[in-house]
This record gives C-alpha cells, sequence and structure tokens, in this order.
C-alpha cells in the first residue's frame, strides 16, 4: 500500500506535494520522493529513505521549480527496501521525461517486463512499477494520454497512478477499481490524491473519484478524460475501510469513520462480551470501530492504551524485526483504567498474531481480570496479490488455526471475529462490489502459478 498525489498549475507545486504527502504517511513509511517539472525546465526529483519528515526538507523542496508535481510515500509489500526503488520514477526517453508513481500491484509483472527485457530494456529497480515507465517510453502514440493507455493495455492487476509526461499530469486507475483515488480542485489548480484528507490539508475541494478504468489529462488547454480501459466489475479493497485510510478520509465517495463505527456496531451484536465492564481500541485505526461496539453494547468506551505517535504503523514495517521492535515501543497500558476489570479489546484485523500476542500480555500485566479480543473484519485466510503485504499463507495465523487456537495463542478469555457477510453488509454501498479475496478467497483474477515470482519486486 502506498500514498500517492499530484497537482498541476500551481506556482509551488512540490511544496503542495511536500505538505500533501503528510496527509499520506500512515500509506507508507518505508521512502517518499517528489518530482517536480514544468514547461520548459528540467524535471527535478528527490527521494529518501523512512518518514517526510526525516528526508524530505523544506529547504531542498522549496527550491524545485515547476508548476507539475507528484510525490509518493511507499510500503513495500515485497520488493526490497532500498533508494533504488522510491518512487516516484523519474526517467528520459526520446520525447522527453516521464515520471510515475503508483499506489497497488501488477500481478502480471513478471510476464510484461521478461518481454521488455527481451526487447533490450534494462531495469534500474526491483519494483513492478518500473514496468509501466518502459512500457510509456516504448509507444508510439502521440498524445500523453493515449501514450498512458498503451502503457495499461494488458496490465493485469491494482493501480491507481499519477504520472507527469513532459509537462502533462495524468491520473489512471484500474478497471476493477482497487485503489482509491481521488481529484480535487485547489483555486485553478487540479491536484490529485489517494485519500481526500491529503486534498483537506492542502485546503483544495474534492470534485470526484477517478472512475474505472479512467485516464484523465491536465495541461495547459485544460483538463480532459478517456476511457480506454472498458470497466470490469467493480472490486474496491474492503481492507480500505477496515485498516488502511484515515477515518477523517473519504474513500470510495464514501467516510471511512462512519464505515468503521458500522462495522464496530456489527461487530456488538456478532460477538457480544457478555458482563465485560469497559471497551477499548487498539490506536489508532481501530478507534472507530472501538466506538461502535461500545455504542451498541451501552458500554463505555476508555482510552486504556496510549499510543506513541513518533512510532510508524506496525503492520506496514518491511519486515517482521522491525514489527517486533516498535510494538515495544509504540503503545502503553493506563494501569488505572485496566486494573482489576473485564475488558473488551477492539482491534481492526489480526494479521500474523504477533503484535496482538504482545499487546495482550501488556494488557494483562496493568492489571485486567479478563481480556476478551474483538475483531472489526473477517479471519484473514489468504495472501493479497493488489498490494497488501500478505503474500504467503505460513504468515497468516488464522490461515493455520482455529479461532479457538488463536485465542489461545494470543492469551485472551475469548476471541470473535466478524462474520464476512456482516463486514461486507457494513461497508458503504455494500455488499457487493468490493474485493475480500485475503477474507474469502474469491480473487477477482486468477493467482499467480508461482507467488514467489512477485517478490522480484512490488512498487508499493
Amino acid at each position: 500500500m502506498c500514498g500517492i498525489f499530484g497537482i498541476y498549475g500551481h506556482p509551488r507545486a512540490a511544496e503542495i506535494s511536500h505538505l500533501g504527502l503528510y496527509s499520506l504517511q500512515h500509506r507508507g513509511q518505508e521512502s517518499a520522493g517528489i518530482v517536480t517539472a514544468g514547461v520548459g525546465g528540467s524535471p527535478r526529483a528527490t527521494k529518501t529513505m523512512g518518514l517526510i519528515s526525516e528526508g524530505l526538507k523544506v529547504a531542498e523542496v522549496s527550491a524545485m521549480n515547476g508548476d507539475v508535481s507528484i510525490g509518493h510515500t511507499r510500503y513495500s509489500t515485497a520488493g526490497s527496501s532500498t533508494i533504488e526503488n522510491a518512487q516516484p520514477m523519474l526517467a528520459r526517453f526520446r520525447d522527453g521525461h516521464i515520471a510515475l508513481a503508483h499506489n497497488g500491484n501488477l500481478i502480471n509483472a513478471t510476464e510484461l517486463r521478461r518481454d521488455l527485457e527481451d526487447g533490450g530494456s534494462i531495469f534500474t529497480s526491483t519494483m513492478d512499477s518500473e514496468v509501466l515507465l518502459h512500457r510509456i517510453a516504448k509507444s508510439s502514440a502521440t498524445s500523453p494520454e493515449a501514450k498512458l493507455a498503451d502503457a495499461l493495455q494488458g496490465v493485469e492487476g491494482a493501480y491507481s497512478i499519477v504520472v507527469i509526461i513532459g509537462d502533462t499530469l495524468l491520473a489512471a486507475r484500474d478497471p476493477r477499481g482497487w485503489r482509491p483515488l481521488v481529484m480535487g480542485k485547489l483555486a485553478d489548480c487540479a491536484v490529485f490524491a489517494s485519500e481526500s484528507c491529503a486534498l483537506d490539508i492542502v485546503g483544495a475541494t474534492t470534485v470526484r473519484e477517478i472512475e474505472r478504468g479512467e485516464i484523465v489529462a491536465v495541461d495547459r488547454s485544460g483538463t480532459r478524460s478517456i476511457h480506454p480501459l472498458p470497466a470490469s466489475e467493480s472490486r474496491k479493497c474492503v481492507f480500505e475501510y477496515v485498516y488502511f485510510a484515515r477515518p477523517d478520509s473519504s474513500v470510495f465517495g464514501e467516510s471511512v469513520d462512519r464505515a468503521r463505527r458500522e462495522l464496530g456496531r456489527r461487530l456488538a451484536k456478532e460477538q457480544p462480551a457478555t458482563g465485560a465492564d469497559l471497551v477499548f481500541s487498539v490506536p489508532d485505526s481501530s478507534n472507530s470501530a472501538a466506538l461502535g461496539y461500545a455504542e451498541e453494547s451501552k458500554l463505555p468506551f476508555e482510552l486504556a492504551l496510549i499510543r506513541n505517535h513518533y512510532v510508524g504503523r506496525t503492520f506496514i514495517q518491511p519486515t517482521q524485526a522491525g514489527r517486533d521492535a516498535k510494538v515495544k515501543v509504540k503503545y502503553n497500558a493506563v494501569k488505572e483504567v485496566l486494573r482489576g476489570k473485564s475488558v473488551v479489546m477492539v482491534d481492526d484485523s489480526i494479521v500474523r498474531g504477533t503484535t496482538t500476542k504482545g499487546l495482550v500480555a501488556m494488557v494483562r500485566s496493568a492489571g485486567a481480570r479478563e481480556v476478551h479480543m474483538r475483531v472489526s473484519s473477517s479471519p484473514i485466510t489468504g495472501p493479497c496479490y493488489y498490494g497488501i503485504d500478505t503474500p504467503n499463507r505460513e504468515e497468516l495465523i488464522a490461515a493455520n488455526m482455529s479461532v479457538d487456537e488463536i485465542a489461545g495463542v494470543l492469551g485472551v478469555d475469548s476471541l470473535g471475529y466478524l462474520s464476512l457477510d456482516g463486514m461486507l453488509e457494513s461497508v458503504p454501498s455494500g455488499p457487493a462490489g468490493f474485493c475480500h479475496a485475503c477474507f474469502s478467497g474469491d480473487y477477482p483474477t486468477p493467482p499467480p502459478a508461482d507467488p514467489e515470482k512477485l517478490r522480484f519486486g512490488c512498487g508499493c
């Protein structure tokens, strides 16, 4: 999962991108970057490993002249964590330059890359996203949007992308619409972002979502749209509502906070905790679900776990060692709230179980009498090929254990998940139109014959 941002027509485009990326930091903390271009000038790029605040310095960004800019925050699903794999990518070709930032996963990237290499292409990264860069450069089409349309023909998988070709900014979304991408307006400038919270921080207003299979192009002549890729059946990622997106955002046209509260209310109906004294969340992504659970169950909502906000999201750390280390410094329990109480601990999901196990031990050490774990999504039982870091079934605790066995491993008195039907009926415009393959095994596309092939590099 990654965050992408783009703006056209602003004299301080790089600074606006920089600000927008701060609201997308939750979508990727491994690396970040900005590319800026303008009429008659050479494009400039800056990239850094780690957080935006750690490497993208204000003075350096302010010196990037140009009125068109794109930015990216990266969370790799399998590719190596190196500066070579940081985005946006920037390359020169016969017609000028191309820059590209990608959120998603291309499931046939291995085959596409092999074809390009057989034709003489030389790759400089291990990202699937670089396939798109080479395909754009090879296109003989005359307009930027036609070049991008050529490049996307035959590409399978999830992609929301922002691209600069020459002096044109483009935004595109795959025909199934896995990943969100919204268009906004800042005065006379066009703005694109993964989530609406990034529009809010720069003062832009939301116009609409980019449609499935659509390419939007913005240049000196204005804004235009084409639909070169016929829309397939909608497969919006339900995990955006469950975990990834910020609660103050609207994704897929609907409020994330409202969706999570409804998930929590449904969870309370399906998985009550009789005799519990209070409800608390594993902050921050499950705050809204825990509030919904508390409202429905008529139990008080308490702040029993305090999060250190200077530590990133543990699930999207690239290695298990990184996740384990950050759990130890990320949370602390409030003993005065927990001591002697029977508590309901609400989390949005359990992937590997290691983070949850450590938190349960922390809550018990703080004096909780009973710990009842409630999860506002279904058990994750399969890998995702569309942009989530679950490539192996062996890593997924729910794929290898029963609910009772998981409860034993976690050390909780009871464990309850939201049902698949309950989850899909709780999200806006559900239950149809969502991808829930990692929960149900119902994959919208044929899974790769050899999933390990994806490990050569997933862009985000």
